[in-house]
């Protein structure tokens, strides 16, 4: 059984239904072989990194940054997880009100000091608030779950 964690930050209603659509993508019932785990930025730390096969970060655009709690998770693993989870695959969705350029750009610079590897085009939800993007993350969930259960990643 491989392991996908999830650890987004999702503060409002929409920002929840976001992470939850990107769980119920990771959770669909042909995906057999995969445990998922979705903890909070606060919550989660260097031993749920350690512990999985791939991760999906979430995060809300903050004065065009990710958001503190996602940061402060990077604070706290990024040293107990830099030698050990060295190309440990990954994705990431943001929930930009304006661009999230500035958001990627940080994401991929800790996640380039990590080496970690990319697997999934970044998501960006951008703008005024769609249903479409529940789908969207969904899909995002499913398909690292799905590669993870086929083994490709």
């Amino acid at each position: 059984m491989k392991r996908l964690l999830i650890v987004a930050h999702a503060p409002s209603p929409n920002t929840l239904r976001l992470r939850e659509a990107v769980e119920n993508g990771a959770r669909h019932p042909d995906i057999e072989a995969v445990e998922v785990v979705v903890k909070a930025p606060l919550d989660a730390g260097p031993e749920d990194v350690l512990a999985c096969d791939a991760i999906i970060l979430g995060t809300t655009e903050n004065l065009g940054y990710m958001s503190g709690a996602l940061k402060d998770f990077f604070d706290r693993s990024y040293y107990p997880c830099l030698e050990e989870t060295q190309g440990l695959p990954f994705a990431f969705y943001i929930r930009a009100g304006h661009d999230g350029t500035g958001t990627r750009r940080a994401i991929e610079s800790i996640t380039t000091g990590l080496r970690w590897k990319l697997i999934n085009e970044p998501l960006t939800c951008r703008g005024d608030y769609k249903d479409e993007f529940v789908e969207q993350c969904e899909e995002l969930g499913m398909y690292v779950a799905a590669s993870l259960d086929a083994g490709l990643v």
